[in-house]
């Protein structure tokens, strides 16, 4: 289902352009995003982010702040003080149409805003910042000499990723006399910290001055590669996976609303979720996640094709019979890494295969056993990894039945 236009009014009747995803299935909790210092509800990392929840079963709200994208007013007239009301408005719009938002998150400058926020929002139970500065005053180093002439002459053009935007010297003094320390210190709520520390916009010691700022519980996930606007598919993916799985610890999400209504136990639910050319929903009880192919194959990358998921069937099938069999047997087997990799050879290749023409899949499987085995003991788990109910199958002469079910 594409976004929806939630479109709704700030505190000054101006009306902000808004954006709900809303997930297919049921739904589990609504979220709110606070975007980055001039970005916009379409930008890469809220969307994608988004999108991401959206899978998980979490509804999320982006919107243009004032006098930004299609929202109504002056960018001029704003400050961050007036961007935590948006905030606010936003929420109450969400808990009159929908649900409060049980999850507040936050990019860049958005993460300080949803910090300042929270204290006016009681039915949120987890913050989130990614990216975030500790100190809304640290936007001022975007503006660098021009600060000076802001304060001179009250107003100035800035250019700011590639766009012009006059700023005050009110958004300057609103800045100027934040307290987020205070704010985190007193959250008393469920804290998320994600940080880049390559971000050269934001330096992680934001991060951690916002984590030692604030009290348990609270947690720190280091987006390592990853740049300020988290430009990368995967990286917004990523932290889009996190948070779902990190939240369920504080929200009340029960558990059979985390299973679609189709996904019966011991059913596997595969569904496209119309982005991009191949991306699938997986359900597997209470588990989802993506499935897509790679960006080379014209996929969005935003989760493992379908040979990477046959091979990591394989691979934890192997890796939990030799565990089974190890324990049984008192091995001192520390630890099993498999390594699988999947192609396609000539069958003529292959001296050990039936076949002896055209060509076959095959399947490369290197194990690492970590432990203090001797020859022996090493050779027979190799054996019993064949053994592997996974391994058998795949051997073996697999009937799948196809029926077409009518659709809902």
């Amino acid at each position: 289902m594409p976004a929806e236009r939630f479109d709704f009014h700030n505190t000054q009747g101006q009306q902000l352009a808004a954006l709900l995803d809303r997930p297919d299935g049921p739904l589990r909790a609504v979220a709110l995003f606070a975007h980055c210092f001039t970005c916009g509800k379409d930008n890469r990392a809220a969307r994608r982010i988004a999108e991401g929840l959206k899978v998980c079963g979490i509804a999320v709200l982006r919107f243009d702040f004032t006098g930004l994208g299609m929202s109504e007013g002056e960018f001029a007239n704003t400050t961050f003080s007036s961007n935590v009301d948006d905030l606010v408005a936003a929420a109450d719009h969400l808990r009159e149409k929908l649900a409060a938002p049980a999850i507040l998150i936050g990019h860049s400058l958005g993460g300080a805003a949803v910090l300042a926020a929270a204290h006016r929002l009681a039915e949120a139970r987890a913050v989130v910042t990614i990216n975030a500065p500790a100190d809304p005053e640290h936007v001022t180093g975007l503006l660098k000499d021009q600060v000076a002439q802001i304060a001179l002459h009250g107003e100035v053009e800035v250019t700011l990723g590639g766009r012009q935007f006059r700023v005050r010297r009110a958004f300057l003094d609103d800045v100027a006399e934040q307290n987020l320390t205070a704010r985190i210190a007193n959250l008393r709520k469920a804290l998320l910290v994600f940080h880049s520390p390559t971000d050269e916009t934001v330096g992680i010691d934001n991060a951690s001055h916002i984590f030692l700022a604030a009290k348990h519980p609270k947690s720190f996930i280091s987006l390592a590669g990853a740049d300020h606007l988290i430009s990368r598919r995967s990286d917004a993916g990523y932290v889009a996976n996190v948070i779902a799985a990190w939240a369920e610890r504080y929200l009340d999400m029960a558990a059979d609303a985390q299973r679609a209504d189709d996904a019966e136990v011991g059913t596997v639910l595969v569904r496209e979720t119309r982005r991009g050319k191949y991306q699938q929903e997986v359900i597997v009880g209470a588990h989802r996640f993506l499935a897509d192919e790679p960006e080379s194959e014209g996929g969005m990358d935003s989760g493992p094709g379908p040979y990477d998921l046959l091979l990591a069937g394989l691979g934890a099938c192997t890796s939990m019979t030799l565990r089974l069999y190890a324990d049984r047997k008192q091995l001192p087997l520390k630890q099993t890494t498999v390594r699988l990799h999947h192609s396609k050879i000539h069958a003529a290749d292959c001296a050990d295969c039936e076949t002896k023409e055209g060509m076959l899949d095959h399947i490369e499987r290197e194990i690492v056993l970590d432990g203090d085995l001797d020859a022996e003991k090493r050779a027979r788990l190799l054996e019993i990894a064949d053994k592997c109910p996974v391994h058998r199958t795949l051997e073996s002469e697999i009937d799948i039945h196809t029926v077409e079910a009518p659709a809902k």
